[in-house]
């Protein structure tokens, strides 16, 4: 009898599997069809569901999808990633809300003195970054399981971006985000992956 691979011991089919992980690739390129508003909702439908801390969900997302929106974050962007970012059929500045905590009351209701917990702002916005990072993992997820591909870049004028965007001091933005339908893949073979010996050990004692 044939021992099972480890894609035959996952529950998705292997089909999804590849989707997700396997067959996806950082994209760099892109063809000229849209993503709608209707896509953009059903990748956050699917994605609301992954854990935050307190339940918190401080993840905001920022659309550019005019000319004259992705005009304004241009000069932010690194000379790298002007090009792509200027093509690409959609651009998602992500950021985290730092006064999250003012829902929690709705969100995480069964511990009513949460908000309170989080009246340290420096406390909330560590907090606020991490699950937000988190979330940003899952919007990656989302959009491949929508059959469109994902281009998260850092290395660009932050507090440029923040200022131009949010400028209400209430979010730090974490991420800039190219989205749509793959077009040909430009770039290196796929990079080495550590193995899972590398990476996961058990505490026997």
């Amino acid at each position: 009898m044939t021992a099972p691979t480890s894609a035959d011991l996952l529950a998705l089919d292997r089909a999804a599997q590849d989707l997700l992980f396997r067959a996806a690739r950082t994209a760099n390129t892109f063809t000229d069809e849209p993503v709608t508003d209707a896509q953009v909702a059903a990748i956050h439908d699917l994605i609301r569901y992954g854990p935050t801390a307190y339940n918190g969900q401080p993840l905001r997302v920022l659309l550019l999808r005019s000319p004259e929106s992705r005009a304004r974050l241009l000069p932010y962007v690194s000379s790298s990633n002007r090009a792509k970012t200027a093509s690409a059929p959609l651009v998602a500045v992500l950021a985290a809300d730092v006064d999250f905590h003012e829902r929690l009351p709705e969100l995480y209701p069964h511990r009513p003195q949460a908000r309170d917990w989080l009246a340290d702002r420096a406390a909330r916005v560590e907090q606020a970054r991490f699950s937000a990072t988190l979330q940003i993992g899952y919007l990656i997820v989302g959009v491949r399981a929508a059959g469109l591909a994902a281009g998260p870049m850092a290395g660009f004028d932050t507090a440029g971006v923040q200022r131009e965007f949010f400028p209400d001091g209430r979010h730090e933005v974490l991420l800039l985000l190219n989205l749509g339908h793959p077009g040909p893949h430009i770039g290196p073979t796929r990079l080495p992956r550590l193995a899972t010996g590398e990476v996961i050990r058990t505490l026997d004692a």
